[in-house]
């Protein structure tokens, strides 16, 4: 099972440089997408669901144009699932899951505090209403990827400017101590011990010293220097995590400001 986990910064500006091409090329089972910045009437059309596939949108309503999540499979899902219980973050289009049997598929675009104080305090009291959320969902038996842009980095191997970033958001030292002490590994900052039963971070079982980034700021040279940062994921529950099989971070082709994100599972019982 291959699933692939994309901050498409606008999909229809993704597709316009070949995006889909590339998709078709990865034999991808389970797309998982955000920021689509689009309505579903704009993205339901020929060139934007690939043959083979079934597409699924949560668009923001707030405001057209913004945010947004889709979920993209060879195979129909048992359910779709587009809403949490909070208005807010529900209509900003910002969670879609997909379940499959005992296999959930959530695509999530975690709010970002970079623009100032007032959406900073927004996506401090998201993470706070989805922590107990979360670690229902760890206790619940089902198996889990939660994909996405989490807008949040884990460690120093994890940004390429650590000392500078310290009172950015993205970086800061509580916002790395919430995600990190819901992951199950020793490659978080270190500011508190790992749970003994937690999430696992797909890209650090395949690759736990790599040091790779998944989103590069528009300003500057950023991403020809690889001034970067790793903050999109698939965090897994522990059975499924010990599936996963291999990883990739694709900075190239640029579709978009951040990179796709693939990890492949061994679920032979992941029927197309």
């Amino acid at each position: 099972m291959r699933i692939l986990s994309f901050n498409a910064n606008g999909l229809r500006s993704a597709a316009s440089k070949g995006f889909f091409d590339w998709f078709g090329k990865h034999d991808i089972d389970v797309m998982c997408v955000q920021e689509t910045k689009a309505q579903e009437h704009q993205l339901r059309v020929p060139g934007f669901v690939p043959d083979g596939y079934q597409a699924w949108f949560r668009d923001a309503t707030t405001k057209k144009g913004y945010s947004g999540v889709a979920i993209y499979s060879r195979r129909e899902p048992d359910e779709i699932r587009t809403a949490l219980g909070r208005p807010d973050f529900d209509e900003e289009g910002r969670y879609i899951e997909a379940r499959f049997g005992n296999l959930s598929v959530v695509s999530f675009y975690i709010p970002s505090g970079s623009s100032g104080e007032v959406r900073q305090a927004v996506k401090e009291d998201v993470m706070a209403w989805l922590r107990p959320i979360l670690d229902e969902w760890l206790a619940s038996g089902r198996d889990y990827v939660l994909c996405g842009d989490w807008n949040i980095v884990r460690a120093k191997n994890d940004i390429k400017n650590w000392t500078g970033n310290q009172k950015n958001s993205g970086c800061l030292p509580h916002e790395r101590a919430w995600l990190n002490s819901m992951i199950a590994d020793d490659c978080g900052d270190g500011l508190m011990p790992p749970p003994k039963k937690g999430w696992k971070d797909s890209f650090r079982v395949a690759k736990p010293d790599a040091v790779e980034y998944s989103w590069w700021s528009q300003r500057g040279a950023a991403r020809a220097n690889n001034v970067g940062w790793r903050i999109d994921y698939q965090l897994a529950t522990p059975k499924l995590a010990e599936r996963v099989r291999s990883v990739e971070i694709f900075a190239e082709p640029k579709f978009s400001d951040h990179a796709p994100y693939l990890v492949d599972y061994d679920t032979p019982e992941f029927v197309r």
